[in-house]
């Protein structure tokens, strides 16, 4: 099995264990720093916001799903394993999770605990998922099945395909465009891709509405 999959990808060892723990170091202090300032958008008047991200609606955005799919693949992909992809993604949600959370207690004087147990369980769901993402950047139909679903995953986001098409929202075509970019390979490999992604995003939406 391990063979096997390293003919997908195959981890590299160009990294010390000392600089691959900063690395998780850094992902833990940006994903808590974006938690409190995802939280502080909230909590805050919207004339507060540059007027760009006024326009981009910025808050609402971090409030649905994309941006973290996006992120999560980033993480993953560029990680130097799969075991290091899940550690990385994990620590990422958690710190931001621990970020969002601790500001609503101590800053906003309320915790909503059901909530906050549905991300947290989330967050652990990440860990292996981001496993499986690693090998996104692989070669063969292993690697463009699993970045054909990213993508088309957020395809589903960006786009409705089930009642006419039309575009959701400008910053989801966006993570979708930046997704494809990340997960580029040949012509060829890409086309195949970008057709399940088709695919994937008209059967996801047939089972789940759009998250916004």
């Amino acid at each position: 099995m391990k063979l096997f999959f390293e003919k997908v990808r195959t981890p590299k060892k160009d990294m010390s264990l000392k600089i691959q723990i900063m690395v998780t170091i850094g992902i833990i202090v940006f994903g808590f720093a974006l938690g409190v300032f995802q939280k502080w958008m909230d909590g805050s008047a919207n004339n507060l916001l540059p007027l760009l991200l006024q326009q981009l609606d910025i808050r609402n955005y971090f409030g649905r799903l994309a941006i973290w799919i996006l992120l999560a693949t980033v993480i993953s992909v560029y990680s130097k394993s799969p075991l290091r992809a899940s550690i990385n993604t994990f620590s990422f949600f958690i710190s931001m999770l621990m970020g969002y959370y601790l500001y609503c207690n101590y800053v906003l004087g309320f915790l909503p605990k059901t909530y906050m147990m549905i991300w947290v369980v989330i967050a652990f769901a990440t860990f292996f998922i981001a496993y499986i993402c690693w090998y996104a950047k692989g070669k063969g139909i292993i690697a463009i099945i699993i970045s054909g679903t990213i993508i088309g995953v957020l395809f589903a986001q960006a786009f409705n395909l089930t009642q006419g098409f039309y575009i959701y929202d400008l910053m989801e075509v966006i993570t979708w465009i930046t997704s494809i970019i990340i997960l580029y390979r040949n012509p060829k490999e890409l086309a195949a891709e970008l057709g399940l992604s088709v695919v994937i995003a008209f059967l996801y939406q047939l089972v789940m509405p759009h998250f916004g």
